[in-house]
């Protein structure tokens, strides 16, 4: 493209430079022009010159050609006479050459080396000689041979030239005279001189002696022709001279026609000069013209390309580093959400940068990897048009990997069913019975496959595909699916889709898929919820816009194919431009259709302004729904089962926007919509929730509303949630009053950060007695805050006052904010209304209940199907039933009745069935449904929770709601079972005696140390045994009320308990109530709750039940008034920490513009510089050795010594470690990363609080290390403490154990085991210590709970109000050898270490003494605790 572009510039500057060139070049030619005709003229005189004088010269070559042939004619006749005389001579010239060849080279070798050649050789030789002109010696006659002397030596030298043969062969025959022939007279007259002879006397050379004869011959002849060759090379010679001047002439001719055709062609080009240069004139003026329209059409285009040009150019510079950026985001960011794909994007530019790889720095990776028109057209599929959707669309289309889609809300597998409508995409899933035949007539026919809900794990067979294990045969891919090779056609791809909000997959599917987080985004659901109320309120203004997105994409794409039509063009042309008449037909038409465009491209820009102004005036509703579909997907962190689909939403969303009341006036109607919308939700969550979450989601929905509207900052939401549970007691300024608990302190001190609580702490310092005063009023939030802080305080700002101040009145004060926030309807939770459920639920949606102790909805679901007349079946879960249950739902679809699945998480296989039968159903019977019940379970499938209807069932809170509840099942026939005048009274006790010990749960350790799951069948069991009591009763004994108590307190009830102090607290109950009083007239459980009287029938009961007091007060279940504060402050901490452990943990820190990591990275840095250093095993041992060596105190420091000190390492480990991870030189791992949360939580992490000591909060837990440490420092190198602190202490138990150990040794003969532990409560603090005991032990820190002390006498007193926990004075401790009961008027105090009273924290107790009976107490919960935090 950039090269197109160039060339398309590069042209389009040839044609402006040309265009300029050519008017110069005009003006030129018509000079040229005129200059041409003149020109022309004078070359035509010339021409005529010319010819005249070239036909001259050609008549004299006429005439020398003329001359020329008679004489070669007469030459003719002459050379015929010569031939003829020669070929006489040829018979003797062939008789020559014949005898020639038959002498070789060796014949002649063979002569030369004869000493005594024979004579007739050397006269053959000497003729030889003569003929070839030899200079011979001077002649001697010879004495045997009548001739010559021969002269031998000559004719050796001639023979021994290398040439000899070929001088024979080559003679000069014309060279042959008079003289000659006659010296070789004598030698051919001689009558040996033959062939014959020569032959006989040497046959070598006897070829020779014919040759002599034959050139002898041949002068004969040739005497008579030699003078015909002579006249006839005369004649030649003038034939020569004839063709010379015949030559010379033409070649005057030649100069003159050369001449002559030279200024023809200058006369020709003269006038093809003249005709050009007026045709190029004429040319000219069309290109400028065509020039001009070019350059006028491509005006805009050019300052486009140019700059577009440049920027090609920037990025191919960039290339490499956005390629690699580009692969790293395909590879690496899919599981990833927007911020941390950020943050790897920053971190991979750096790379680059420090390598020097040139990148763009604001790269656009989805612009990098897909046009502008596939985007769009992913919008009008239904992708959301955030960047995170569209970042995730480009790793699905371009990543080589098959996707993986982390689509909790089914918005992924939406998009994708839209995006392959037309490719006959299947969706299938791993459990489907036909699952192998999709995955097989996918690739067999090319078809995109959408595998649907998957958990963590995959199915073997696609191991081949995800790896794209392929098998290439010819252009054909194959793939082995386990042992059956497939082929794979064109057209085939695989989606993957999960419903896990956050899968653990394995590295291993980590590698073979692409897993992209297609969790749907905030702003990705608002887009999509303005587009669903635009409309159906707009529906108009919505299918204009859809109309104008669609236009709006094809103009676009009509631009680019033009510009693209016209760059092609451009770059393909050859030569200049303005010569391509195509070019510029094809510019014609690209501007014309550009112009049209454009014009409704400008068009749909206002009207899409227009619309996107109508479209945003309902923005705030989309956000609303934006925000309260959010928050339902943080509640399933609160509950596993709290599962709600997009699709679910999505409907209560259309149906506010269709129900809620219209009106013409904008601004009202929206507001009606956002009301009614979050009502709706409201309802339909909070009836799918358990009571313990309903006020929970209703605070935090008021909270995420506020939040949005920029009423509430992050930071006060914050501080809400955590008060000053991160602050440490000894970083911040000391805590003023004794009177004030530190938690309280913490809280102002965080609270006073932000602006409007700047003076706080400074007005709790200078005004204490009225705060003081403000916080012990019954109901603080009523009454008139000190300093005249509330008169500018909102009420969400107050309740961060009352919350840091009061935590037990949180919840008061946070149902007003509520109230004021949402409305006071959002605090009146409705009973649950099961037929208006079943009248609002489809078909296909499946009705799940979630169970808890003592709720069961099979009885009102069977009523209600009773009274509509409709078939009721009912199956019971569990192992083997899942055919009955099988068969039952195909029957139920069929025959239209309803069909209970009782205890459905008893078969979680059979639930992932379930949902494949939902969904496959083509047609259910109008009247069919399907009822499940279910306990909480973490691998209940998510897809069955999704589509279905959930509700609770919960049994109504309260001692009024609860027995009414169990005298709704009791029949009128157990009523009347039993005569005896106690039956009913027992009866009702035993219903009152079962609501209290469930009632009391909710109070905590105050109510019973374990929670018990006392349930209906209790109740029945006990009733049960009374009446069987009764009807074997001896009436002269009467009733045996021991038994009763014993088996209502160790059998019935007491059966599930299993700790020792809440079977004493059961058997309290049992005996206080059953006894000889109850049959008593004024008998009273509490004041305002006596015994029946006058009931006889059920409705009595109702009745009397119903006039019972609406609210309960702890007194009636034997607590103190204290005990309702202990309930509201830890459900309020439970709510609020629950709030704080579901947000999201990508939000920004406390203050703006901290991250997480920068808040916890400086907690740590101040955690290491408090943190006390390690004990040194040397120094510990001497100091041992000093305290008096292995005594049993000694040896209990060393233990403690040693748990501390692993502590201490840990912690400073860890903290290291996180810090360097929060750098990133090391890697943050699952440990790290689940530290780093609780630290910002405020929570201590589990691998610290595993091998260390429970806390509230982080800053609480860190405060008793230092102060822990301090204390075994102390008695380790300065001596034994006067008092000892044992909630320092890792095994209390250990250090009575030591104590008693270090008393029997000190006394003779007593036996540890009879040695008991005694106490006496002083009036001492631990600043009134100044020596230890003579024996036993001082200790400090203790807290009372449940009950007062008379510091005078040391006796139980009740507990003052708001007044939870009373501050003990100093308790001495000692032992003595005793074998003695305990006496039974003293209460038994059990001490824990924590609020938790488990038998883990357990540790000893004490005696108290009291005014009243320890079965007081014992009702009361009353315990001492080591730590109140």
């Amino acid at each position: 493209m950039s090269d197109r572009m160039n060339a398309g510039l590069e042209k389009l500057l040839d044609a402006s430079t040309t265009v300029e060139s050519m008017k110069e070049d005009l003006a030129q030619m018509e000079k040229e022009l005129d200059v041409a005709n003149q020109k022309a003229e004078r070359v035509l005189t010339e021409v005529t010159q010319r010819a005249k004088e070239a036909e001259i010269i050609k008549t004299q070559i006429i005439r020398d050609r003329t001359k020329a042939e008679a004489i070669v004619s007469n030459i003719d006749v002459e050379r015929t006479a010569a031939e003829s005389k020669l070929e006489e001579a040829r018979p003797a010239l062939d008789e020559a050459e014949a005898a020639l060849n038959t002498i070789k080279q060796a014949n002649i070798a063979t002569v030369r080396k004869l000493g005594r050649p024979p004579h007739l050789i050397m006269r053959v030789m000497d003729a030889t000689l003569i003929l070839f002109q030899t200079k011979l010696p001077p002649i001697k006659s010879d004495l045997t041979y009548p001739c010559p002397k021969p002269s031998w030596g000559e004719a050796l030298k001639v023979m021994s030239s290398s040439n000899f043969l070929g001088q024979l062969l080559n003679f000069p025959k014309d060279s042959i005279n008079d003289e000659t022939v006659e010296l070789l007279e004598p030698y051919l007259q001689m009558e040996d001189y033959s062939l014959t002879v020569a032959k006989r006397v040497c046959s070598d050379v006897s070829g020779l002696l014919s040759w002599t004869k034959a050139m002898s011959s041949f002068f004969g002849v040739n005497k008579e022709v030699l003078p015909l060759k002579i006249n006839l090379a005369f004649q030649e010679a003038r034939l020569n001279k004839a063709n010379f001047d015949l030559k010379k002439t033409q070649k005057a001719l030649s100069k003159k026609e050369k001449e002559l055709r030279k200024v023809q062609k200058m006369y020709h080009n003269a006038v093809l000069e003249k005709q050009q240069i007026a045709k190029q004139a004429e040319v000219c003026r069309k290109k400028m013209s065509a020039a001009s329209t070019l350059i006028n059409g491509l005006g805009g285009e050019r300052l486009r390309w140019t700059q577009q040009s440049k920027t090609f150019k920037e990025q191919l510079q960039k290339l490499v580093g956005d390629t690699v950026l580009a692969c790293g985001f395909l590879s690496y960011s899919g599981p990833f959400n927007q911020e941390f794909r950020n943050k790897l994007m920053n971190k991979w530019k750096g790379l680059l940068k420090n390598k020097s790889i040139p990148y763009s720095t604001n790269l656009g990776v989805v612009s990098m990897l897909v046009d502008m028109e596939e985007t769009a057209e992913w919008s009008l599929q239904g992708l959301p048009g955030d960047e995170l959707s569209l970042e995730n669309a480009a790793i699905v289309t371009k990543a080589r990997s098959y996707p993986l889609l982390i689509d909790p809300q089914g918005q992924g597998k939406i998009w994708l069913r839209t995006k392959e409508q037309y490719n006959e995409m299947q969706v299938t899933n791993l459990r489907h019975k036909y699952f192998r035949t999709h995955l097989e007539d996918s690739l067999s026919l090319g078809r995109p496959l959408l595998i649907a809900d998957v958990g963590e794990e995959l199915d073997p067979i696609l191991d081949n595909l995800l790896d794209r294990n392929f098998i290439k045969q010819g252009k054909a891919l194959k793939v082995m699916l386990g042992d059956r090779e497939m082929d794979i056609t064109d057209g085939f791809y695989l989606y993957i889709t999960t419903k896990l909000p956050n899968p653990a997959y394995s590295p291993e599917i980590s590698a073979r898929c692409a897993i992209i987080d297609f969790t749907v985004t905030r702003l990705g659901l608002e887009d999509q919820l303005l587009g669903r109320v635009i409309k159906m309120e707009k529906a108009e203004l919505e299918r204009e816009r859809v109309r104008l997105a669609e236009d709006v994409l094809e103009n676009k794409a009509s631009m680019l194919e033009l510009e693209d039509n016209l760059l092609e063009k451009l770059s393909s042309v050859e030569g200049s431009i303005v010569d391509d008449d195509e070019l510029i037909k094809v510019l014609h038409e690209t501007k014309t259709t550009a112009m049209e465009v454009g014009k409704k491209l400008v068009i749909a820009a206002e009207t899409e302004v227009q619309i996107n102004a109508s479209r945003e005036e309902y923005r705030s509703v989309a956000t609303r729904g934006s925000i309260l579909y959010f928050l339902i997907v943080e509640l399933s962190k609160v509950n596993v089962m709290y599962q709600t689909a997009l699709r679910q939403f999505l409907n209560l969303y259309d149906e506010a926007v269709l129900k809620s009341k219209p009106t013409h006036i904008i601004e009202k109607r929206i507001l009606n919509i956002e009301e009614y919308l979050t009502k709706t939700v409201w309802k339909y969550t909070s009836r799918g929730l358990y009571e313990k979450h309903k006020f929970l989601f209703t605070l935090l929905l008021a909270l995420k509303i506020d939040m949005n509207d920029e009423k509430i900052t992050y930071q006060e939401f914050l501080i809400l949630l955590k008060g000053g549970a991160s602050l440490d007691l000894n970083s911040v300024r000391p805590k003023p009053f004794r009177w004030m608990l530190d938690i309280i302190w913490l809280n102002l001190v965080e609270l006073s950060n932000l602006e409007t609580f700047r003076d706080l702490l400074d007005q709790v310092v200078s005004k204490d007695k009225e705060w003081k005063f403000w916080c012990d009023t019954e109901l603080p939030e009523e009454e008139e805050i000190p300093c005249g802080i509330d008169k500018g305080l909102s009420i969400f700002r107050k309740l961060l006052l009352i919350r840091s101040w009061c935590p037990d009145r949180t919840l008061a004060q946070a149902r007003k904010y509520i109230e004021d926030s949402l409305g006071s309807s959002f605090l009146e939770l409705k009973n649950l209304d099961l037929e208006d459920m079943v009248d609002d639920a489809e078909r296909k949606c499946p009705l799940i209940c979630l169970l808890s102790t003592g709720s069961d909805p099979c009885n009102q679901i069977e009523s209600i199907a009773r009274s509509r007349e409709q078939e009721y079946r009912q199956i019971s879960m569990g192992q083997g039933q899942e055919e009955s249950a099988r068969k039952g739902i195909t029957e139920a679809i069929l025959n239209g009745h309803w069909l209970m699945l009782q205890n459905c998480h008893l078969c979680l296989d059979f639930c992932e069935e379930i949902i494949q039968t939902m969904v496959d159903a083509d047609e259910l019977h109008r009247n069919f449904r399907l009822w499940l019940t279910t306990e909480v379970n973490k691998d209940f499938p998510i897809g069955l929770l999704q589509i279905s209807h959930k509700f609770t069932n919960e049994p109504p809170q309260g001692l009024r709601a609860s027995l009414k509840r169990t005298y709704a099942d009791i029949s009128q026939d157990t009523l009347d079972y039993s005569n005896h005048p106690a039956w009913p009274n027992l009866l009702y006790a035993v219903a009152f005696l079962h609501t209290v010990v469930q009632e009391r749960k909710k109070f905590g350790p105050l109510g019973w140390n374990v929670l018990y799951d006392f349930n209906r069948a209790d109740f029945t069991a006990s009733s049960q045994f009374i009446m069987n009591h009764l009807d074997d009763l001896d009436p002269k004994r009467g009733i045996s009320w021991s038994t009763i108590c014993f088996m209502l307190a160790e059998v019935q009830y007491g059966g599930r308990v299993t700790d020792d102090f809440d079977r004493r607290l059961l058997n309290t109950f049992t005996h206080v109530w059953f006894s000889e009083s109850i049959c008593e007239p004024g008998f009273k459980f509490y004041a305002g709750y006596p015994l029946p009287k006058n009931c006889k029938v059920v409705e009595d009961y109702q009745e009397f039940i119903n006039n019972m007091p609406t609210q309960d007060f702890p007194e009636v279940f034997g607590l103190h008034s204290n005990a309702d504060i202990c309930y509201q402050i830890n459900t309020a901490k439970g709510i609020l920490d629950t709030i704080l452990l579901v947000q999201p943990k990508e939000s920004s820190g406390a203050k703006a513009g901290d991250t997480r990591e920068a808040v916890v990275s400086r907690i740590a840095e101040d955690m290491l510089k408090k943190l006390p250093r390690d004990y040194a095993p040397q120094e510990v041992k001497e100091a041992i050795i000093k305290l008096g060596g292995l005594l049993p105190m000694n040896i209990f420091l060393r233990q403690e010594i040693d748990r501390i000190q692993k502590i201490l390492h840990l912690v400073r480990g860890t903290l290291k470690d996180l810090q360097m991870a929060i750098e990133g030189s090391v890697v943050m791992s699952d440990e790290l990363k689940e530290i780093m949360d609780n630290m910002f939580d405020a929570r201590v992490p589990k691998g610290w609080e595993k091998v260390s000591w429970q806390s509230s909060t982080l800053g609480f837990w860190y405060t008793e290390l230092l102060e822990r440490d301090a204390q075994f420092k102390r008695w380790c190198f300065s001596g034994r403490p006067k008092v000892f602190w044992p909630t320092g202490f890792f095994n209390p138990q250990g250090f009575l154990t030591a104590m008693r150990q270090e008393v029997t040794r000190a006394h003779k003969g007593w036996a540890l085991d009879s040695v008991i532990c005694q106490n006496l409560v002083t009036r001492f603090s631990k600043d009134d210590i100044h020596d230890s005991p003579p024996e036993g032990v001082y200790i400090h820190g203790l807290f009372l709970e449940g009950a007062s002390l008379d510091r005078k006498t040391g006796k139980l007193l009740e507990a003052r109000s708001k007044v939870l926990y009373e501050q003990m004075p100093v308790i001495y401790i000692y032992a003595i050898n005793s074998t003695s009961g305990k006496d039974s008027r003293l209460f038994e105090c059990p001490i824990y270490r924590k609020p938790a009273r488990t038998e883990l924290n357990y540790i000893g107790s004490i005696d108290f003494e009291s005014d009243i009976g320890p079965r007081h107490w014992i009702m009361r919960g009353v315990a001492l605790l080591c730590d109140i935090k």
